[in-house]
């Protein structure tokens, strides 16, 4: 394993210009790796950009994947040589999910490890107990993404006992907000059973990432079943979960807590959200007095057509809408700039380039 030094960018004022696409990682460019996937994007409180993506060693899910990172201190416009933040040997390295727990500015990064030569529907062994499973990892880092911790295995404390896989995300989890869970780290996660049926649940730490427990399962109900998730708080508390659909009609699914992530409504269908069986991205940003979700998937037929939209009543109706990604689009994480816009990293056309783009978004 190796833990990953970078070199810090030197402050700068400029931003990314609206509309400009900068690569980030590149496979065979940047990076020594054959493709890269997955994007997950966070903004820390000091305001740097942390990138972080699968580089794999072929194009497959699980192909011996090292989790790299890159990071952007002028709002996207520049970024550092990617380097490896976490590998394992042979074994595969998947999902990254960030989260900072902002009072003391760690970051923490999960992700699931894959045996050397196994695959998500290759018969592996439910729950934590079988070394020859998948496991979920974390690590952190207390300088913006500049060095990474060693790896700590949280699998016993919320693998279920019933899952072959889980995945966290990808992209990014919350810090809440509200009174009663002030504080409450939250990871959006889904595993699936030996029968290859996917739930989705939470897990969550209320002594900034000291300890990890798994909330309950989202209800489901006419055959629909939930996969890669994204998470986000309402002003009043409620948490709003937005899925990719595993089965049921081609609608994102979406549900929602009214205690911390312990019990969900019943998953339904988000008719205003076309799904084409991709992962997609959400995030809250607080203008004023107002609580705005942001959301980002690839609205058309097939993976293209990146469509942001805009929700200002927790998730419950998307109003506004802009189409800002014409063309192939697929896997996305956002962040929220200093100016204003939204930063994008995203996957375009293919498995070997993920670029970042500022963009305004709807209602602005």
């Amino acid at each position: 394993m190796r833990v990953a030094w970078l070199l810090g960018l030197a402050c700068a004022a400029s931003f990314a210009a609206d509309g400009t696409d900068i690569p980030v990682f590149e496979a065979k460019k940047n990076l020594s790796h054959a493709s890269v996937r997955i994007p997950a994007l966070l903004r820390t409180t000091k305001g740097t950009l942390i990138a972080v993506a699968e580089g794999r060693d072929k194009g497959a899910d699980q192909a011996g994947n090292d989790l790299v990172v890159s990071i952007s201190r002028d709002e996207g416009a520049s970024w550092t040589k990617p380097v490896v933040a976490y590998e394992q040997g042979k074994d595969s390295c998947n999902n990254p999910c960030l989260v900072e727990d902002t009072l003391m500015g760690r970051v923490f990064l999960f992700f699931q490890t894959f045996p050397a030569g196994s695959r998500e529907f290759g018969g592996l062994p439910a729950g934590s107990a079988d070394p020859a499973g998948t496991r979920i990892m974390k690590i952190a880092s207390d300088d913006d993404g500049a060095t990474w911790s060693r790896p700590s295995d949280v699998t016993k404390e919320i693998k279920p006992d019933d899952a072959v896989t889980t995945a966290s995300g990808p992209g990014i989890g919350i810090k809440m907000r509200s009174a009663t869970h002030a504080g409450r780290l939250v990871i959006p996660f889904n595993s699936q059973d030996k029968k290859k049926n996917f739930v989705n649940w939470i897990a969550f730490s209320d002594d900034g990432g000291r300890s990890w427990h798994r909330g309950g399962n989202v209800p489901q109900t006419d055959g629909r079943q939930l996969n890669e998730v994204q998470v986000a708080e309402a002003r009043d508390g409620t948490l709003y979960l937005n899925s990719r659909r595993w089965k049921g009609d081609a609608f994102r699914k979406v549900s929602w807590s009214k205690d911390g992530g312990q019990t969900w409504s019943a998953a339904i269908e988000e008719t205003a959200m076309p799904d084409p069986t991709c992962q997609a991205s959400l995030l809250r940003v607080d203008r004023g007095a107002e609580t705005h979700f942001y959301f980002l998937n690839p609205a058309g037929k097939g993976r293209k057509d990146g469509t942001l939209r805009l929700s200002t009543d927790g998730g419950q109706t998307w109003p506004a809408s802009r189409l800002v990604f014409p063309g192939p689009f697929a896997y996305s994480s956002i962040a929220a700039l200093a100016d204003g816009r939204i930063g994008v990293l995203y996957e375009p056309a293919g498995d070997t380039v993920i670029k970042f783009r500022a963009v305004d978004p709807p209602g602005r």
